[in-house]
């Protein structure tokens, strides 16, 4: 594998216009995830109908990667980043007022595709910038990304509060995602992480491996975003309105981790890192799921979040080492199979709560994660 070289220097405007990329990428996120419930109104969809719906946003980002990773090794991350900005703005407005399942489901994969693709580019890119700077950034970046998510899902469930139509509320998010990525678009890279001219190359037997570790960690992040609420009313007479923060908690917790990522890698290395995160993952399941006054129970997402914040980070820094396939193609193969744990984890858990019951099934959910801890040294070192 061949690593382009920058052909210039970065400076602090070009680095905060790569972090403002991840923003960006969390902030169209999360700008969908408060419609969702005006769409399932205005479609009027049944439960299994808008679980059909919501896989459409999963297969297309899915389907898009492998293109992306391509795409961005011959034109570069700056012009896959711009498609699917494009894409993200184009259809946001259409699922804020679309009222048919079909519509609805062809929005959605294609609003999927530019997520999946804008993801793809940044991390080339993010992967390029660490490398150049010669320090851990990736943590940092990633921490933007979930940062724009909770400030866009909050700015617009407090437009809606206060009355604005879904239309309103999603064209503000569309006009500071657009307008703030085309005014930065000349500061980010126009090259990816390989040589154009290198021939594509399989997914190795360590880019596989680190893929099915990322499907582990986002199936982790789909069940306590599906779960957790149903979980702590069943569990614990929760009421749903309040049971749902304990993923406001999880999340706050994974973005306060991702800040504070890098320093620990630089200071600890990548192997103390994963090792930690997945010692404080599994013992975050256990505090959650098994321990009754709220405050502990609560502290247990917290370690979830702060366990699991920088798994990915780390392992994108690590398919950006290896050199046994190009960079760019590594990091789509471990972004798309990543996916497919949000994608399938949440069904993957109910199925397996329907035989063994919901609080075992969240408990061997949080074993998992003893793969990431058993593989870090082996992994990082390798």
């Amino acid at each position: 594998m061949s690593i382009a070289q920058p052909t210039h220097t970065p400076t602090l405007i070009h680095l905060w216009s790569y972090r403002l990329t991840f923003l960006l990428s969390g902030m169209a996120l999360g700008a969908w995830a408060p419609l969702v419930p005006f769409a399932r109104d205005r479609a009027g969809l049944e439960e299994a109908e808008l679980g059909l719906l919501l896989l459409c946003f999963g297969v297309g980002s899915m389907l898009a990667m492998p293109l992306a990773g391509a795409l961005t090794t011959r034109k570069g991350c700056r012009f896959v980043a711009l498609i699917g900005g494009a894409l993200i703005c184009s259809m946001l407005p259409l699922l804020a007022t679309l009222s048919s399942f079909t519509t609805l489901a062809l929005a959605l994969a294609v609003f999927g595709a530019g997520l999946g693709s804008i993801d793809v580019a940044m991390n080339v890119q993010g992967l390029m910038v660490e490398q150049d700077h010669r320090r851990p950034l990736m943590s940092g970046f990633h921490g933007l990304f979930s940062l724009g998510g909770i400030v866009s899902a909050g700015s617009m469930g407090l437009m809606l509060w206060r009355g604005a139509s879904p239309l309103f509320a999603v064209s503000v998010m569309v006009v500071i995602v657009a307008g703030t990525l085309l005014s930065q678009a000349r500061h980010l890279l126009p090259f990816s992480a390989d040589d154009p001219s290198t021939p594509f190359s399989w997914p190795t037997v360590k880019v596989l491996i680190i893929g099915l570790l990322c499907f582990i960690a986002l199936l982790v992040e789909g069940a306590i975003l599906d779960w957790s609420a149903v979980f702590l009313n069943r569990a614990h007479q929760i009421d749903l309105s309040v049971a749902g923060g304990a993923y406001a908690v999880f999340s706050l917790a994974m973005a306060a981790g991702r800040f504070s990522g890098d320093a620990l890698r630089k200071r600890f290395g990548a192997v103390k890192l994963l090792i930690g995160g997945g010692l404080l993952v599994m013992l975050g399941f256990a505090m959650a799921v098994l321990l009754q006054p709220w405050p502990l129970f609560l502290l247990g997402f917290a370690l979830i979040g702060l366990g699991l914040s920088n798994t990915f980070p780390v392992y994108c820094s690590i398919v950006g080492a290896q050199t046994a396939m190009p960079a760019g193609l590594g990091i789509a193969v471990i972004t798309g199979v990543g996916y497919c744990g949000i994608l399938l984890g949440p069904a993957l858990i109910g199925f397996a709560a329907h035989f063994i019951g919901l609080r075992d099934a969240l408990l061997c959910v949080g074993t998992l994660l003893l793969a990431q801890v058993l593989s870090a040294r082996a992994l990082a070192k390798g």
